[in-house]
């Protein structure tokens, strides 16, 4: 058992395959032997997490997961513990594992009570795993709410496999969904505990395989951003060694969305950052960024064959002027914001993102990285934002193949994809991202990525991983600023 944590790309499996890899170690083992492998493990986290408890409360709900939950409440008794059980199954519907589990607690003379406890010193929550498609409701809603007040007290909750309520595939909670302190997945990773709701549920993730590992037959849904290695910059080199990067963008009004991508890509180790503002009264210098080198557009479109181009920050209408030049002929495309606005809205440049793949019938050497936030996922979907974070992972890579480019679906477990690729699900980054202007500095950073010879979807993964861990290591106390996020980028 072991405590999950950034940087390792641990494979997560979907609910069809978890039932696989479960269906096939229970033929391979003595009859309930892996239930009882999964409460022993639940047993002795919730005695690591809340060492000096005596009273246990363990949700069990009628299936599996109750079962667990009622095998590590046998465990726990037997260690000296006093545990009080409240379980919402039927005898009739039982399967055959939690049946045991049921009849062993029973013959240890586990406390079985029809409410929840009003006092604990740790709660168990175990009243539903796997398989959820709707809110939980009647009595399962009514323990799921008071594992919350319970856990708003301070009383360690430790959900098992899932917090009860989450969808274990996409991290959507239709209803109501226990917020735990800790939670012990059991057997495989699923996406659901990375991405939407799921990394506010959790709170401390476990890991324990139960001794079982998948057949290759069992392929991931997802994986996890790995930690990017760092790359020493040798001594001969000079800043052509680092790629060009321009930034396109900055209408009347937004200039400073531009300027945020600039200095990150500069900051991220660009050799050189050009910026061209949609503004033509703008001053073609940024006394704050010297570094930086102002154009007019124009000039930047004539040199687009050596350049990575990071183009929609703050592009307002203006930005649908430029972008079909820039879709028929940048090597390297970064499109964020307004860009993704202005395609979402044109077929006409719709078709010419779509051409730059050579799937398409385009250029196979021309890569596009698309940046979207949920509600710019749904224009360009025909959707809304709300379906898109009920299923991250499949609007993700819907939008990968429609436009057969690398996608960046910003949020909480950020979704990197791309197609024909394994998804990856980032695990950097909290809620200090959520001020204005960090998204440009992912742009530009991707951007810088992809200048010094990144793939589009390496170039992704290592930058939002980069973006969200120089949040998760802010100074506290300290207040996230786009611009101060620039600055702390390195190379």
């Amino acid at each position: 058992m072991h405590a999950i944590v950034p940087g390792i790309a641990h494979a997560l499996h979907s609910t069809a395959a978890t039932r696989r890899i479960e269906q096939a170690a229970m033929t391979s083992l003595p009859a309930h032997a892996l239930m009882q492998r999964a409460g022993q493990a639940v047993a002795r986290l919730a005695l690591a997490i809340a060492p000096h408890a005596q009273r246990y409360w363990i949700a069990c709900g009628p299936g599996n997961n109750g079962g667990d939950g009622l095998e590590a409440a046998t465990h726990l008794l037997q260690l000296g513990k006093t545990p009080m059980v409240t379980w919402l199954g039927h005898g009739a519907s039982l399967p055959a594992d939690a049946r045991v589990a049921l009849d062993w607690a029973r013959a240890a003379n586990v406390v079985f009570t029809s409410a929840p406890p009003e006092e604990c010193d740790c709660a168990i929550d175990a009243v539903l795993g796997l398989g959820v498609s709707r809110a939980p409701e009647g009595q399962m809603a009514e323990h799921i709410t008071h594992l919350n007040r319970l856990r708003a007290r301070g009383i360690p909750v430790l959900s098992v496999d899932l917090p009860s309520g989450l969808h274990a595939d996409t991290g959507d909670a239709p209803g109501a969904h226990v917020q735990a302190s800790h939670t012990l997945a059991l057997l495989t990773l699923k996406p659901g505990l990375f991405t939407a709701a799921g990394r506010d549920a959790v709170g401390t993730l476990w890991f324990e395989d139960l001794g079982i590992t998948p057949s290759p037959a069992d392929s991931p849904q997802a994986r996890l951003t790995p930690t990017p290695g760092v790359q020493a910059r040798r001594h001969a080199s000079h800043k052509g060694s680092y790629g060009d990067v321009a930034v396109i963008g900055g209408a009347p009004g937004m200039g400073g969305a531009a300027l945020l991508a600039a200095r990150a890509a500069l900051h991220g180790g660009a050799g050189r950052v050009y910026v061209g503002l949609l503004d033509p009264e703008a001053p073609l210098l940024d006394t704050t960024q010297p570094e930086l080198m102002l154009r007019h557009p124009e000039t930047l479109l004539d040199a687009l064959a050596r350049l990575s181009v990071v183009c929609g920050c703050g592009g307002g209408e203006a930005v649908t002027g430029v972008l079909p030049e820039l879709l028929r002929q940048a090597p390297r495309l970064v499109l964020d914001a307004d860009a993704l606005n202005a395609i979402a809205a044109d077929t006409a440049l719709q078709m010419l993102l779509q051409g730059r793949s050579r799937r398409n019938g385009g250029h196979g050497d021309r890569e596009t990285v698309l940046t979207p936030h949920p509600l710019e996922a749904a224009r360009l979907l025909n959707s809304d934002a709300q379906g898109v974070q009920r299923d991250r992972l499949s609007a993700a890579q819907a939008l990968a193949e429609r436009f057969a480019c690398t996608v960046v679906l910003k949020g909480s477990g950020t979704v990197i994809t791309a197609p024909d690729a394994l998804p990856c699900i980032n695990t950097t980054g909290n809620a200090r991202l959520a001020t204005a202007g960090t998204g440009d500095v992912l742009a530009g950073l991707i951007g810088a990525r992809m200048g010094q010879g990144h793939s589009a979807l390496e170039a992704a993964c290592t930058a939002v991983h980069e973006h969200g861990w120089a949040a998760d290591t802010w100074t506290p106390g300290e207040a996230l600023t786009a611009g101060a996020l620039a600055r702390a980028l390195s190379s």
